[in-house]
């Protein structure tokens, strides 16, 4: 169970992130500046990455009872969240839920752009944050809490050596390929976003059945 839950958390998290994604605006936000300033760059904002997602993975339940938010409603909001991103990457369009025209404008004036906007909100964000947060809300144990800041972990490790090479990536992937890339994610995402609405649906109902 736990090897399925690993699998499962690996691929929610990578997929929400999608690094791959975010290599067209990393290029184009550093378009001016030399390989040892591209490469510090791309290490702080999968830095930032990780400890955000970190951060919420670790206080996402103490966010939510501070806030009196049931697991299942945040749920069914984080699944209606997801699959907003999936329409968006089904369609091979740039999510606003990522990032928005603005914020990516001041990103290319910015002399630093690692931790705003590549950071957060395009590496994490919404979708990010809420996906780490159902899937602490649902491991059983400490082994699987483990697993879910490993994925967030390996995703960073992934996101940094994709944005690392993001030029030579760049050239070799055709715009094309990245739009099928990102139609198959976001086909995954959507199935979880529903699966994430069914949990939440289910838990729901019997209490408003009751009613």
């Amino acid at each position: 169970m736990t090897l399925a839950f690993a699998v499962a958390a690996f691929s929610a998290v990578f997929s929400v992130v999608d690094p791959p994604g975010a290599v067209p605006v990393f290029l184009a936000m550093t378009t001016h500046d030399s390989p040892e300033h591209k490469r510090r760059t791309a290490l702080r904002a999968a830095v930032t990455m990780v400890l955000a997602l970190f951060l919420f993975a670790a206080l996402g339940a103490y966010i939510l009872k501070f806030f009196g938010i049931s697991i299942a409603s945040f749920r069914i909001a984080g699944g209606v969240l997801l699959f907003m991103l999936a329409v968006d990457m089904l369609r091979a369009q740039p999510s606003r839920q990522r990032t928005t025209p603005e914020e990516t404008a001041e990103g290319l004036e910015k002399e630093d752009v690692s931790i705003f906007p590549l950071g957060i909100p395009i590496l994490s964000g919404p979708g990010s944050f809420a996906t780490v947060m159902l899937l602490m809300s649902k491991a059983t144990n400490l082994g699987q809490k483990a697993v879910v800041f490993g994925a967030v972990l390996l995703t960073g490790v992934i996101a940094y050596a994709v944005l690392r090479t993001a030029a030579a990536f760049e050239k070799r992937i055709s715009r094309t390929s990245m739009n099928v890339f990102n139609r198959v994610m976001g086909l995954l995402i959507a199935a979880i976003a529903v699966q994430f609405l069914v949990d939440g649906i289910h838990e729901v109902l019997p209490a408003l059945m009751a009613r």
